[in-house]
């Protein structure tokens, strides 16, 4: 069974280079009837928090990525992560360090003084000195020869000559496990079959294979993603962009519409640009992302998200927004549709604080700017709009078709043109002229809501 995992690090939100990491991850899983694990990597005690932990749960709770398997945490996995070591050690696989900081650093200046790469000279390997005194690391001994060869799911024949490679700390003085180490561990354990992530990662995979060779374990397939720049091909940066998904959901971006938005950078299905989670699963394959890095384009987000509001259930939409309104102090009334109003509105927008604005002005009409109220609000339409709404008292046939023939009717009367009646009477009815067409808000209002607002003409 394919079995891929999410692992991010609590040390700070889930931002979108990982949620993009998280929805292939998931998608590869649902299309091949696998599962999908979510796994907190949580051995940086200092820089891990509790609050980061529950950010990122909510935000692939917000997400809809629902994973079959966990939470598992590392810092519940250090006894196995011990077991393991004491393992290799005993194999001659790995073995204990004492060396000193500066000693290090001067091992170092004196390779880089002859030419050499600088790694770890095995010292403690070849003529172990043991120090009472000193709490030594632990370090994987890692091949010295050949290379370490994998098929990578999107970027293809990856080559990495051990040479290059150091012999990995696996456990810190404190006795606590390193990060590439636990990873290993981990996969191990928990059968992973398919690792995807970031190419950030790729320096890491050669050093895990080599763990996993030395356990005896099965190597996992590897993914590694292109990164998503910038629009202008810079790295995201949290001082100069919305990186964290949360931000997106204060923005008015829909979930679907964010995973529709990730799942086209560097992936793609011939021209279709909207699509839901599931015709993304039927879709998807890794070996169908692209090996460039993509970039992130704000306005491009926001057209998908458009589309995304003027397709959804307008129940779905009123649920959402309810919310938004009641934080900006807009006392709803029930005797309003709004899921009505919704359909009317959401043609015009591409977020829900937006959507949330061009609502509320059905519950409380905003106060009119003194530049529209001197060109529209004019003694002249004042008495124009006190007999339309005279007009509109007297009508019987509340509909959409009995309005639309009374206002014909009240144009051709007055020898006015519909801007004229319109551009007025939006500013009454709501307190702005930008507003979809007036006779789909007089019905939706109603009549009793319209006339109180119409005849407070001096108001």
């Amino acid at each position: 069974m394919i079995r891929t995992r999410f692992a991010p690090s609590p040390t700070g939100f889930l931002h979108i280079g990982g949620a993009r990491t998280a929805l292939f991850s998931y998608a590869y899983a649902k299309r091949q009837n696998g599962q999908f694990i979510l796994r907190i990597e949580d051995t940086d005690i200092e820089r891990s928090t509790k609050e980061s932990v529950d950010s990122i749960i909510h935000a692939m709770d917000w997400l809809n990525l629902n994973y079959d398997e966990g939470p598992f945490y590392q810092t519940k996995r250090m006894e196995r992560y011990k077991e393991v070591i004491e393992q290799l050690i005993a194999k001659g696989q790995a073995y204990h360090c004492y060396c000193s900081k500066e000693e290090l650093d001067k091992m170092r200046e004196e390779q880089k003084s002859k030419g050499l790469k600088a790694k770890y000279d095995r010292r403690c390997l070849h003529s172990p000195d043991i120090r009472e005194d000193v709490k030594p690391v632990v370090r994987f001994k890692n091949p010295e020869s050949g290379s370490v060869i994998w098929n990578d799911l999107i970027k293809g024949r990856i080559e990495i000559a051990n040479v290059e490679l150091d012999d990995l700390i696996i456990a810190r003085s404190d006795g606590t496990p390193t990060y590439n180490f636990c990873v290993v561990v981990d996969d191990l354990d928990m059968q992973i079959t398919h690792v995807v992530r970031g190419d950030d990662h790729i320096n890491n995979t050669p050093r895990q294979i080599n763990i996993l060779d030395a356990l005896g374990a099965e190597i996992p397939f590897y993914a590694h993603a292109p990164m998503i720049l910038r629009e202008d091909g810079q790295k995201m940066s949290k001082r100069h962009d919305a990186v964290s998904v949360m931000q997106y959901k204060d923005m008015g971006i829909l979930p679907e519409a964010l995973l529709n938005y990730l799942a086209r950078l560097c992936w793609g299905h011939g021209d279709d640009e909207i699509f839901d989670i599931n015709q993304f699963i039927q879709w998807f394959d890794l070996n169908n992302i692209s090996v460039s890095p993509a970039r992130f384009d704000i306005k491009k987000l926001y057209w998908v998200n458009a589309e995304h509001i003027k397709h959804a259930d307008n129940q779905k939409l009123a649920a959402l927004v309810i919310d938004i309104l009641k934080s900006k102090q807009v006392i709803l009334n029930d005797k309003l549709d709004l899921p009505a109003i919704i359909e009317l509105v959401k043609p015009r927008t591409d977020n829900l604080n937006s959507l949330a604005d061009n609502i509320a002005y059905f519950y409380q009409p905003l106060t009119p700017n003194q530049e529209d109220i001197d060109k529209h609000l004019t003694p002249e339409a004042i008495n124009l709009l006190t007999n339309f709404a005279n007009e509109l008292e007297s009508l019987d046939n509340w509909t959409m078709d009995g309005l639309k023939q009374l206002i014909k009717d009240f144009c051709v009367k007055y020898e006015i043109k519909m801007p004229g009646l319109g551009m007025p009477l939006r500013l009454k009815l709501c307190g702005t002229t930008q507003t979809p067409s007036f006779d789909a808000i007089i019905f939706l209002l109603g009549k009793k809501l319209t006339l109180e607002r119409l005849k407070a003409l001096h108001a």
